[in-house]
């Protein structure tokens, strides 16, 4: 890769704005899985779920561009008292937990980079674009246990797995739980 990557931030009205890139990467991401017939993974589901995403308070979407080339995106958004996040977890790793109080934890629901742009460490980048500077004091993530890429990548960036659950959304797999300590040193 000779050209820098530039990230650009957006708010929930701004990624709005963005839906076709954002369908984009993910199509590009995520070409294989979505060829396996996986509900989940299906551009419209996906969409859909980005349609909800987007109309939490504080969401937070961090693209990444190669020149004009969108090559990536990661987004998430602070856990709200009454969040639902934590459905569907098979077992509190530790007492309140779960508790949220709108600054507690930062939900990083997605990052992904297209196929052509894979191992250049720009998931990474984006990972530390959307985290760095955010106020709360734990970040979470799930991710597939079979999905053995992105777990060590997780883990070597220093997340640790608490729990298992099984998102609301229909179709979706037993995830693990992952929780990251913020603020999360460059």
């Amino acid at each position: 890769m000779t050209e820098p990557v530039i990230f650009k931030r957006f708010d929930a009205a701004g990624a709005r704005e963005q839906r076709e890139i954002v369908s984009l990467i993910h199509r590009d991401a995520y070409a294989e899985r979505i060829a396996t017939g996986d509900a989940f993974a299906s551009d419209q589901a996906f969409m859909t779920r980005f349609d909800a995403y987007t109309s939490r308070d504080g969401f937070d979407l961090v693209m990444a561009y190669v020149g004009d080339e969108p090559v990536g995106q990661a987004w998430g958004w602070p856990l709200p008292p009454d969040t639902r996040w934590w459905n569907g977890l098979e077992a509190e790793p530790e007492p309140g937990f779960i508790v949220e109080d709108g600054s507690r934890t930062f939900a990083l629901s997605e990052i992904m980079v297209r196929r052509a742009w894979t191992g250049q460490g720009i998931a990474h980048a984006l990972h530390n674009e959307l985290l760095a500077g955010r106020g709360e004091r734990r970040a979470t993530l799930l991710v597939r246990p079979d999905n053995s890429a992105a777990y060590a990548a997780y883990v070597r960036w220093g997340w640790r797995p608490v729990a298992h659950l099984r998102p609301g959304w229909p179709d979706a797999p037993l995830m693990d739980v992952l929780i990251l300590p913020l603020p999360l040193a460059r």
